[in-house]
């Protein structure tokens, strides 16, 4: 299976940029209730991820930092706790599964980094549930789930 099959173009994914202020990203975040948003760069290269998480640490560590002033803070003076890895637009399934395990989106750039899309942990959990459903039914309906102990 091709994961470009799985992609959300980047045309049709929020992101941030480096230069995004940390207000910008809070908001995004609430208007599309997403907990993390891809950061890409000016040359449109994926440059990491920003988190929910990411965002309340700096506030937390920052003195006098609060909602009303962080649009003076940059995405790119924020740590990233977590380094969201992508993958290549020519990697394998098991390559987009093993990291959807741990991340709710993985970013897929081309060959030179830049940035091309997502594939959600959605949409491959769906591929997988019909896929299961499909070979249960051509095991003539015979149960495939886990025996129990």
């Amino acid at each position: 299976m091709n994961i470009a099959f799985f992609l959300l173009p980047k045309e049709e994914v929020v992101y941030v940029t480096p230069r995004t202020t940390m207000r910008q990203a809070l908001e995004r975040m609430e208007h599309h209730r997403y907990n993390a948003l891809p950061i890409v760069d000016a040359d449109g290269r994926y440059v990491g991820t920003i988190t929910e998480g990411d965002l309340l640490f700096m506030l937390k560590r920052t003195p006098g930092l609060s909602f009303d002033n962080a649009h003076t803070v940059r995405i790119e003076d924020i740590p990233q706790v977590k380094r969201h890895q992508p993958v290549r637009i020519d990697a394998t399934m098991d390559d987009l599964i093993s990291l959807a395990i741990e991340q709710n989106f993985v970013p897929v750039v081309d060959e030179r980094g830049v940035f091309i899309g997502i594939v959600r942990r959605k949409e491959i959990l769906e591929y997988c549930a019909q896929t299961t459903k499909a070979l249960s039914k051509g095991a003539g309906g015979a149960d495939v789930r886990r025996p129990k102990p």
